[in-house]
């Protein structure tokens, strides 16, 4: 077993450890609104549940140089954002919002997708995601490197609307995730599908 100290690492390096290591990781397709009425969409993989009760969803979002995303000042602005699921069908589509654009483009003119207005919030989501959770912001916590230097923006958003598709919604609020085919984030350029599953009872 190898040991290793994570601060005779580079940022890059962790990374690498990190993003191969915790596998697989859920995606998060996040579209927020800018004060300027530009709709922003980008993919986030440092995503997950943070609690059921209330339910509150957790991104990290990497800031690039010290510059914070449009995602994240669109949503501590904003105070709203959506989170959709990524599967199998909508996963190519989803990627090219991965793409560097100036703050004043809209990533979604560059996908073949189509928008719907939100319930509660008044930023619109897309339309072919089979789950879409309506955010408003729960908490926003900076995270800074050795060197004082904010490096992360740690987004808490409360879920206030969720919209399921009925593909996957089945009774008892459970969710089939064989209709779902949710994609997930590996490292590098590696996405993986959900494959085989199996049941372990919990001891009592």
């Amino acid at each position: 077993m190898l040991a290793i100290d994570p601060q005779l690492k580079t940022e890059r390096e962790n990374y690498k450890l990190l993003t191969g290591s915790v596998i697989p990781r859920p995606i998060a397709f996040i579209t927020t609104k800018s004060k300027d009425n530009v709709i922003n969409g980008a993919p986030f993989s440092y995503f997950n549940i943070v609690t059921a009760g209330p339910p509150i969803l957790s991104v990290a979002i990497q800031r690039k140089n010290g510059k914070m995303k449009d995602t994240a000042r669109n949503i501590i602005e904003n105070h709203s954002f959506v989170i959709h699921t990524v599967d199998e069908e909508n996963v190519t589509e989803i990627n090219k919002a991965a793409a560097n654009l100036a703050a004043d483009e809209s990533e979604l003119t560059f996908m073949n997708i189509d928008c719907i207005e939100s319930t509660v919030i008044d930023v619109p989501a897309i339309q072919d995601a089979k789950v879409r959770f309506e955010c408003k912001l729960e908490k926003h916590i900076a995270i800074s490197s050795d060197d004082g230097q904010i490096v992360t923006d740690l987004i808490l958003g409360r879920v206030v609307h969720y919209h399921i598709s009925e593909d996957v919604y089945m009774k008892e609020d459970k969710i089939n995730e064989e209709q779902m085919k949710a994609v997930s984030r590996l490292a590098g350029s590696r996405y993986a599908t959900v494959g085989d599953t199996f049941d372990i009872e919990r001891p009592k």
